[in-house]
């Protein structure tokens, strides 16, 4: 076996492995996800204008931010911060 055949055989080998890494399947990113320590809690969820949210709340102080992926600006927007109890009255 030569050079020129065994460089062969492996691009050969590495394309039919890219190939067939093209069908697996893969997770798709899921909000709704909670993350609780000592001084923050922060909740992931989508919100009903579309896209996703991100609410960090802080619980030594009561505050809760708001925050919102804009696709088009390639930002993250606050969107609100206020007290927890505030967030939650009509």
């Amino acid at each position: 076996m030569d050079k020129k055949t065994f460089g062969i055989g492996i691009l050969s080998l590495t394309a039919a492995m890219l190939f067939l890494a093209n069908f697996m399947p893969i997770k798709t990113v899921q909000a709704a996800d909670a993350v609780k320590e000592r001084d923050f809690t922060i909740v992931t969820s989508r919100i009903t204008a579309g896209g996703e949210a991100l609410y960090i709340c802080d619980n030594r102080t009561g505050m809760m931010a708001v925050f919102t992926w804009e696709a088009a600006a390639r930002q993250i927007r606050l969107r609100d911060l206020k007290p927890i109890v505030d967030m939650f009255h009509n």
